[in-house]
């Protein structure tokens, strides 16, 4: 049995590690963020049109997923911490080459490479909030992507004055880059050891899901392919982020074209819908304590699903924008309680289950726009967009039955520290 002393020891590097992956999460959304507001002169200045650029921006998420592979490998051998700090310093370092390059082929290139740092980064940064969550044994990977959010309109507003001053992109996210990680690389130091992998538990509190009697250490046998859990949590993921892209891409064009809205009002749909993921991430950890898991995402995803239909069936810009903030409040805690739950997965490193979960998650993303586009060639956008309500209803029926995501399995508690 652990001391008081030993209990208290824990709780307090936990709080000392929250700070630092706080940190990590608020950096990668601030500096990713920041160079949105320069695309356009980007595009200006390589003589890109429309669909040239479209080609160029897949270079992220294609680096992104590509990297999910990579990091299976190094989160499990170096440990989460040494990722985090290997990541975070090559993406700070790799973003200035989106601006200086030359071309398409270099555009795509550069972003290929820095969207492979935001992969290995994200898994790694996710592991160790596992590992933090562990630590405090309280529910905090909501909140802890809130920061994620944080960090998005920070960069976001950073990048428009760049652009209102004439700041060259390279520049800026150099300016903005070496500073914070110096900062956060330091507070990297204070990261945790990722937990070993344990055989199941022998049974688990139905209200907070920790361990009813401790479990041996136990190393698990190389992950060959993915698990039946991960491919559970992997699908959630999968369909709740190919929502989350559909919406990012496809959000203002349908307000706009479809719906006859101003320059404004089109602005205004993936304003709503970020904004509502971020106001339930804030929240979420304390609804989590406060419903099961299997009971509270269905309610949010069912509920977002009817009011987004209904939208889409009444045909007005206003209430687009009431159904897109509805669709965010539903999805904003979906991959926060999947990455949760796969880095406590029986048998499994929490990086491997985490990568896994991660990479179909891309993987739903960056088919989605495309999806929605072709769809909406054949048809129209309005249709197109009724995919959406389909895969939140799918997303609801999976949080209420997937093992991983109920009181009674290792992966729905917070596990021991």
């Amino acid at each position: 049995m652990a001391t008081t002393e030993q209990v208290g020891a824990v709780a307090r590097s936990g709080k000392r590690a929250q700070v630092a992956v706080v940190a990590v999460f608020f950096v990668h959304g601030l500096l990713f963020a920041s160079w949105t507001a320069h695309i356009p002169h980007v595009k200006a200045s390589l003589g890109l049109n429309d669909g040239s650029l479209g080609i160029a921006l897949l270079g992220t998420p294609i680096g992104s997923v590509a990297a999910i592979g990579l990091a299976a490998r190094l989160v499990p051998r170096l440990g989460s911490r040494r990722v985090v700090q290997v990541g975070l310093v090559g993406y700070c370092l790799s973003g200035p080459l989106v601006g200086v390059s030359g071309s398409l082929v270099g555009l795509m290139l550069a972003l290929f490479l820095w969207g492979l740092f935001q992969g290995v980064l994200d898994v790694s940064m996710n592991t160790q909030a596992i590992a933090v969550e562990g630590a405090r044994r309280r529910r905090l990977m909501n909140g802890i992507h809130a920061w994620w959010s944080i960090g998005a309109f920070a960069g976001a507003g950073a990048g428009t004055l760049g652009v209102a001053v004439g700041l060259a992109l390279s520049v800026q996210l150099l300016v903005l880059g070496v500073p914070v990680m110096v900062v956060a690389g330091l507070l990297t130091a204070r990261m945790l050891t990722d937990r070993t992998p344990r055989t199941p538990p022998v049974a688990a509190d139905a209200t907070t899901g920790l361990d009813a009697e401790p479990t041996t250490p136990e190393p698990a046998a190389p992950v060959r392919r993915l698990s039946r859990g991960m491919l559970a949590l992997g699908g959630i993921a999968f369909a709740s982020m190919l929502c989350e892209g559909a919406s990012a891409d496809w959000s203002s064009v349908y307000l706009r074209d479809s719906l006859g809205g101003d320059a404004a009002a089109a602005g205004l749909g993936y304003t709503a819908f970020a904004l509502a993921m971020f106001v339930v991430r804030v929240g979420g950890d304390r609804l989590i304590t406060r419903m099961p898991v299997h009971r509270l995402l269905p309610l949010l995803c069912g509920i977002a699903a009817l009011v987004f239909l209904a939208a889409l069936l009444v045909g007005d810009v206003a209430v687009g924008v009431v159904g897109f903030f509805a669709l965010g409040l539903g999805l904003g805690a979906v991959v926060p309680t999947a990455f949760s739950a796969a880095g406590r997965l029986p048998g499994i490193h929490p990086g491997v289950g985490v990568a896994g979960v991660s990479g179909l998650g891309w993987a739903g993303f960056v088919l989605g726009p495309p999806l929605i586009g072709q769809l909406a060639h054949l048809t129209s956008l309005a249709v197109a967009l009724g995919v959406i309500p389909v895969l939140v209803a799918g997303v609801a029926v999976g949080c209420a039955k997937v093992a991983a995501l109920r009181p009674t399995s290792r992966g729905a508690g917070v596990p021991t520290g």
